[in-house]
């Protein structure tokens, strides 16, 4: 009612929203975690030139939706949440904590169908290659984005696919900036697999992007998220293009079947990880030169022992 009553008054504002901030956590406070959150949206999209409350209420609002997640509080956001924060994104555009909070904001309602759609609604992916490229150093933007891309790009009803085209570079320029955070990484991987699956690569994108997902399953053999989402979006190149199969067992710093033989020795008893294996070998089998080296390279006895080792399945 406070908030209500003196909505246009910025320092009202600002002292109701720390209030919540340590009311939240308290159980009580869960039947009421979506008024707070329609409340602090609009404290933030009447105040949004004010840097200190949009801080303050994306502080809050990640914590309302931990708490909404870790109790299992289903929190329908509608087009007014995601528009308010692509608002506050565009206000603040150049301030790096804020954008730090909004994008890991951004990852966490992604997740949802609903709100990933209201996403693109209301055209975030070009403010998020934006975010991307001015802040390339920050691992928790990189993280955060790419997560909110792999929700976007995954959909089934997606139909930006020229907002997705461009988000394949900025994507493989977070791959290289961050090849040894394994968290980053993983979440690169992911996006790069949704988007090479939704058609958005290039001929001339093929090659490097196939390097760099070596790279990635090179430098990070030990995640087996990432492992799994690596090996399906090399599956996803190979079974578009040839020069990607040819890069995948030439690569100057070691072929890729080293590297599937490698990774299943390390999640050997991951049957996630193991099925992602047969899906990239089943797709390097249609290329004769492919075939040749994995003979020489005795690929059969791999495969014999993962038919043992997965009998029933």
């Amino acid at each position: 009612e406070f908030m209500q009553a003196f909505w246009d008054i910025e320092e009202a504002q600002a002292k109701a929203i720390q209030h919540l901030a340590s009311f939240v956590r308290d159980k009580s406070a869960l039947p009421y975690l979506l008024t707070f959150t329609e409340l602090i949206i609009f404290a933030m999209k009447t105040h949004v030139d004010s840097l200190e409350l949009q801080v303050d209420g994306c502080s809050v609002l990640l914590e309302i939706l931990s708490q909404a997640l870790e109790q299992d509080v289903a929190m329908a956001l509608d087009e007014n949440v995601t528009g308010s924060l692509l608002e506050t994104v565009r206000k603040h555009s150049e301030n790096e904590e804020l954008l730090s909070l909004v994008c890991t904001l951004l990852m966490m309602i992604s997740a949802s169908e609903v709100t990933a759609e209201n996403l693109r609604k209301v055209g975030v992916i070009p403010d998020l290659l934006s975010i991307l490229r001015n802040f390339l150093h920050n691992e928790k933007i990189c993280l955060s984005c790419c997560g909110v891309l792999w929700s976007l790009a995954a959909s089934e009803n997606n139909v930006d696919q020229a907002s997705l085209r461009s988000a394949v570079p900025v994507t493989s320029a977070v791959l290289q900036e961050h090849l040894q955070n394994g968290t980053v990484m993983e979440s690169a991987c992911s996006a790069l697999w949704a988007l090479s699956l939704q058609g958005c690569l290039t001929e001339n994108e093929y090659e490097p992007t196939t390097a760099l997902l070596l790279d990635a399953l090179r430098m990070n053999p030990e995640r087996p998220v990432l492992v799994k989402n690596t090996c399906l979006a090399l599956a996803s190149l190979l079974r578009l293009s040839e020069i990607a199969a040819l890069r995948f067992i030439t690569d100057s710093k070691g072929s890729g079947i080293n590297l599937i033989k490698d990774a299943y020795r390390l999640h050997y008893d991951d049957p996630e990880v193991v099925q992602s294996i047969c899906v990239l070998i089943n797709e390097m089998t249609q290329y004769d030169d492919v075939v040749l080296d994995m003979l020489s390279q005795k690929m059969e006895e791999l495969l014999s022992e993962i038919k043992s080792w997965f009998s029933s399945s």
